[in-house]
């Protein structure tokens, strides 16, 4: 697959997801930067905003197999991973996948499962495989896992721990329509949900080319010197307690070079790092108080970003 190919392939993906959900174009290419990475999202956002129509339309545009699971306190870790149990007919015990064997995972509500319930995902997102009994079973590909939480209701609810938030590549927000986009919302589904009748417009192979094909964008060592240096001002800190892991700085370099293609770039500029900055790394910054907060998380990131020097050569091949 060639540059050109690649970034009209992301844009019909961006137009199909358009189709359903009005406005939100930011979040849209972020969400298509993570699945450029293979990396999972979590939508953390107020009821009613669009989380689970929105990845639902990434998964209808995608031709592959798609599983959703409503998280609730009594689900325990075997109905997301799957269990072995005793076949009378063959006289043996028998593997019965769970939902997670699928292309596209919507794990909605994701904090109302308990820690043991949301530990079973910790393997399967980052390892891509199930253990179970001491048998290591491949996950499909390509995997992804779209999660959905509501961030102000607490009662009933368990916070994602931080090595939990740590596997998720982007943490999104939806945000509410402005007037304009509440009306074109109505009139466009007033008579029926448009996402019914939404077609597949990237094959699975295609989607390991474009993932494929990310690996190959430039990146210039005085921007990838830029990228370092706001990992570790993360870390240097007095205000923060733990900074953004490896996992975390790994997951900026693919994003940038995943945004550049979205572009039509087979380079990555300072701008690429600014934009994919905040989503990417607020979720990952443990701040004095002991607690992760996202928006203080971006407050820091943007406070580093003001005072980073920004390289300006030229940053093509």
């Amino acid at each position: 697959m060639e540059l050109k190919q690649a970034a009209a392939l992301l844009e019909g993906l961006k137009q199909n997801i358009g189709k359903v959900i009005v406005g939100r174009e930011d979040t849209v290419e972020l969400l298509l930067t993570a699945l450029c990475c293979g990396g999972h999202v979590l939508l953390e956002d107020l009821p009613g905003t669009g989380k689970t129509k929105l990845a639902k339309s990434l998964a209808r545009s995608l031709d592959g197999e798609f599983r959703r699971v409503q998280f609730t306190p009594d689900l325990l870790p075997s109905d997301v991973t799957g269990l072995n149990y005793y076949n009378q007919k063959q006289g043996e015990f028998v593997f019965r996948p769970g939902p997670v064997f699928t292309n596209v995972l919507l794990a909605d509500e994701i904090n109302r499962a308990t820690p043991r319930t949301q530990s079973a995902l910790l393997e399967c997102m980052e390892e891509r495989q199930v253990t179970m009994d001491g048998v290591t079973r491949p996950l499909p590909v390509p995997f992804l896992v779209v999660a959905t939480q509501n961030p102000i209701e607490t009662v009933g609810t368990f916070p994602l721990p931080e090595a939990q938030l740590d596997r998720f590549f982007m943490m999104l927000s939806m945000g509410l329509p402005s007037r304009a986009e509440e009306l074109a919302i109505l009139e466009r589904f007033m008579r029926q949900d448009p996402l019914e009748e939404l077609q597949p417009v990237c094959s699975g192979k295609e989607l390991l080319e474009l993932q494929e094909l990310r690996k190959s964008v430039y990146v210039h060592p005085a921007v990838l010197g830029y990228l370092t240096d706001l990992i570790q001002a993360t870390r240097t800190r007095q205000d923060s307690v733990t900074g953004v892991s490896p996992r975390g700085s790994l997951a900026l370099l693919n994003a940038v070079r995943a945004s550049a293609l979205l572009r039509g770039r087979s380079y990555v500029t300072p701008e690429d790092v600014k934009k994919l900055a905040l989503p990417v790394l607020s979720h990952r910054i443990t701040l004095e108080q002991g607690s992760l907060d996202r928006r203080s998380g971006q407050n820091l990131l943007r406070e580093i970003l003001e005072r980073l020097p920004v390289p300006t050569e030229r940053f093509e091949r």
